[in-house]
């Protein structure tokens, strides 16, 4: 390992409500390493590490919650220590239009908008928490699924409910899968070489599905609430 050392990596991570996903990626943008730990809280915990040269280990957690997982995560990659970490946000709510780094304050918004997403949100500040106790000196950012899609018109984002039912429970189209249409976006103007406002309609597909339709690098309009 030691004679592929990556110099200023960032560890990129994704926690789920019993799984964390994660990438170590060199300044370059390439994947050097990707694992998941599964089945956290349960005997049957494990993390899955792979090495960019093919290398494949398996530990054994059991019962481990997300911060015992990520300390082993953090020993698997061993001497390429991250210099940063980012983490992947499902909801950002109406407050956030662009990565952040981590503060206090940013945390709590994470965890207030928990009744936005429920099942990713209070996950994803565990994680975010969990980081800060390891390693509390290491900059964090956070990366929102929904910023991508603050620049839609309120044409686009409102539904057609009384304003003050919007206004007091912040019903309105936020859109999801953010992260991938921007950078779906980005890339197909790049490999088509378009010049000037363009236009694209973007599709994710997984086990959730949104379409996207994106003008001059913004989202205008999304299928997903």
């Amino acid at each position: 390992m030691t004679n592929n050392l990556i110099t200023k990596p960032t560890l990129v991570v994704n926690c789920g409500s019993s799984s964390i996903k994660y990438a170590l990626i060199s300044e370059d943008n390439q994947y050097r390493i990707t694992g998941l730990a599964e089945n956290l809280g349960l005997d049957n915990a494990r993390i899955v590490h792979k090495c960019l040269e093919g290398k494949k280990t398996e530990v054994n957690i059991p019962g481990a919650n997300h911060k015992a997982a990520l300390v082993k995560i953090m020993d698997l990659l061993g001497d390429q220590s991250p210099i940063a970490v980012g983490h992947r946000v499902v909801h950002g709510g109406r407050e956030f239009s662009s990565a952040v780094q981590v503060t206090p304050h940013v945390v709590d918004e994470v965890r207030r908008l928990k009744e936005l997403a429920p099942l990713h949100n209070p996950a994803n500040a565990t994680g975010i928490e969990a980081v800060e106790a390891i390693h509390p000196d290491l900059p964090q950012v956070v990366v929102f699924d929904t910023a991508f899609h603050q620049t839609m018109p309120p044409k686009a984002f409102r539904y057609a409910i009384p304003k003050e039912m919007y206004e007091k429970h912040f019903i309105r189209r936020y859109g999801f899968h953010g992260t991938s249409h921007a950078y779906l976006s980005k890339r197909a103007s790049v490999l088509t070489e378009q010049e000037g406002p363009h236009g694209w309609l973007i599709a994710h597909l997984g086990n959730g599905s949104s379409a996207t339709a994106v003008y001059d690098g913004k989202s205008l309009d999304t299928s997903m609430g």
